[in-house]
């Protein structure tokens, strides 16, 4: 393991945090899919639209392979990639990094750097690392490819405490590569596991002492949520073969419904709404899209599925409710249409082939649209459809990575590079 870049004077003095930091929510993006795990900042103040030639470019520069997201905290970005190098055309680098960058420039701040063979992985389909850290106090939490999980100093990179699933606790090979992205929860760091009794484990933040580990599930690489069902705290893990509700203090499964596809790759992020208590999961693999309502009275879950549909499959991709109407890029691996589906029926409300597969953020009343072909577009929706605003292309490489929104600059990365865009008005 090397550290590497330009070391700080000092190491930040703060303080841990049982729960992410928010922070100015308008600029902090801490975990996977922001402060709400949803793909929705509170960010305003963009642009109706943009020049012919697309919103201001800020920097790029070149980064290298995987699909971890963009971490914004501070002035400084925090991602993870395998590195490019000349002879990666032939075989690729046999380490990863963990990186923290300079918001403004993109500058290096520093590095750290692991091995990670790729034998026994496939990368037929992109290379790893696919997960996103977690910021939480003056720490950093992070994944790899090969199911570990690092606990570093946020202001040096520095290692504090790691697990390897696979080595430790008899985890399976991790396939295509570990996917999931860690949840802080009451001072616990929360990922998958794998295997029988330890489908999801909790990890002490501060020591790395495992807290709990329970479920009878395989992995997938969906990343958890938690959500709150009538007063009471669930962790809802999208695990390869069903989605479940757990006790997120002990590990107990409270309630499971089965969901399988091809290969167990459930890969989307479930989205619940308290509202009217329906969590809403979807998959590609030849599965579809279900709505589950949640209740709960005396310590005991009723689970009730609502409706299940083939109609809308989301395959990579992240998913917006907005009202009673959810919002994402539907298919398989031939074509993928923004689709709009009524989440209290599970009826289809229309289609849109204005972008090829692509991930969703919503801000300020609009859609930021990311396409796998790094086209990048703005957009109001609704149920009647989808208006384009703007679109322009701004990455040359394939793009499966959710973009990150910090106040009004957009922060995307491709398969080689990472650019950061205004997008105020």
């Amino acid at each position: 393991m090397r550290i590497r870049g330009f070391a700080l004077a000092a190491v930040v003095a703060a303080s841990l945090a049982l729960t992410p930091a928010h922070g100015d929510s308008t600029t902090d993006w801490l975990q996977w899919g922001g402060a709400g795990r949803n793909f929705m900042p509170s960010a305003t103040g963009l642009a109706a639209s943009w020049p012919a030639g697309g919103p201001k470019k800020l920097w790029s520069r070149p980064l290298g392979e995987g699909h971890s997201s963009i971490l914004v905290e501070g002035g400084r970005l925090y991602t993870m990639y395998r590195p490019l190098g000349m002879l990666s055309a032939v075989r690729r680098s046999q380490d990863e990094t963990v990186a923290a960058l300079d918001a403004a420039t993109g500058r290096t701040i520093w590095e750290f750097t692991y091995p990670s063979p790729t034998e026994g992985l496939d990368f037929s389909q992109g290379a790893g690392p696919h997960s996103t850290p977690l910021v939480a106090g003056n720490r950093l939490y992070a994944t790899s490819t090969r199911k570990e999980l690092f606990a570093l100093d946020k202001a040096t990179g520095k290692p504090l405490w790691s697990h390897d699933f696979i080595r430790e606790y008899g985890s399976a090979s991790p396939g295509r590569g570990y996917a999931c992205s860690p949840l802080l929860y009451k001072g616990m760091v929360i990922v998958s596991v794998g295997g029988l009794g330890q489908g999801m484990a909790a990890f002490d933040q501060h020591t790395g002492a495992l807290v709990w580990k329970a479920g009878d599930f395989e992995v997938s690489p969906a990343s958890p949520i938690m959500i709150d069902v009538d007063g009471q705290a669930q962790l809802i893990a999208f695990a390869g073969d069903r989605v479940a509700g757990i006790d997120p203090m002990t590990g107990r499964v409270l309630w499971h419904v089965p969901h399988k596809t091809d290969w167990g790759l459930n890969i989307s992020t479930p989205v619940w709404s308290a509202s009217d208590h329906l969590l809403f999961v979807s998959s590609a693999y030849n599965t579809g899209s279900r709505a589950i309502e949640l209740h709960q009275a005396g310590g005991r879950t009723s689970v009730a599925e609502k409706w299940f549909s083939s109609r809308m499959r989301v395959h990579i991709g992240t998913i917006i409710r907005l009202g009673d109407y959810i919002y994402a890029s539907s298919g398989d691996f031939g074509p993928s249409f923004l689709t709009a589906l009524d989440v209290k029926s599970g009826k289809l409300v229309w289609q849109d082939r204005s972008f090829a597969r692509a991930q969703l953020l919503y801000a300020d009343n609009k859609l930021i649209i990311l396409d796998e072909d790094g086209n990048l577009g703005l957009a109001t929706v609704s149920p009647q459809g989808l208006k384009v605003l703007s679109r322009a292309s701004v990455l040359s490489n394939i793009s499966w990575t959710p973009p990150t929104l910090s106040g009004t600059t957009l922060y995307a990365r491709d398969r080689k590079n990472i650019a950061a865009f205004s997008l105020g008005s």
